[in-house]
């Protein structure tokens, strides 16, 4: 593991702390009731984590994100059937510590700068990781339906 050897448990905990903060005020922001707060920043943090812990492991962020979102998009179904809320508070708050937004910040700064040989790489870079989360959350949503539908068939056959 790269990062996590670099800082050790330090490093683990900051990263912990500040994705359930970003997930959970985001949550506020997005309007989510109070008493879902807390499981916005939950899904917000693991995702994060096993963000990290594949990133570090593979080196590859498209990888680590559409794996990270499966598993956000996991959690978030969860919560949604548990609680009786909607799934997209958990989704959208848990998906924050993965969007690309400083890779498309430079992306377009360099465009506004003239540099497209620099600015198509990133540009390409945050394309593919939004892909991989897109990709990440829908594939969550077809396994929970053909389990649905596996458990609808159990209980017509019973």
């Amino acid at each position: 593991m790269k990062n996590t050897k670099a800082g050790g448990i330090r490093f683990v905990i900051e990263q912990i702390i500040t994705s359930f903060i970003a997930s959970a005020a985001f949550g506020i922001i997005f309007n989510a009731p109070s008493k879902s707060l807390l499981k916005c920043g939950f899904a917000g943090m693991i995702g994060w984590i096993i963000y990290i812990f594949l990133f570090d492991y593979s080196g590859d962020s498209v990888f680590a994100s559409v794996i990270a979102s499966f598993f956000i998009a996991i959690i978030s179904q969860y919560f949604a059937r548990r609680y009786k809320t909607p799934v997209i508070i958990f989704n959208v708050s848990g998906i924050i510590p993965l969007v690309p937004g400083g890779l498309a910040y430079d992306a377009m700064r360099r465009v506004v700068e003239n540099d497209y040989n620099a600015a198509i790489p990133l540009a390409a870079k945050a394309f593919m990781i939004s892909g991989a989360i897109a990709i990440g959350l829908v594939l969550s949503e077809v396994l929970n339906q053909i389990i649905k539908k596996m458990n609808q068939k159990k209980l017509l056959n019973n």
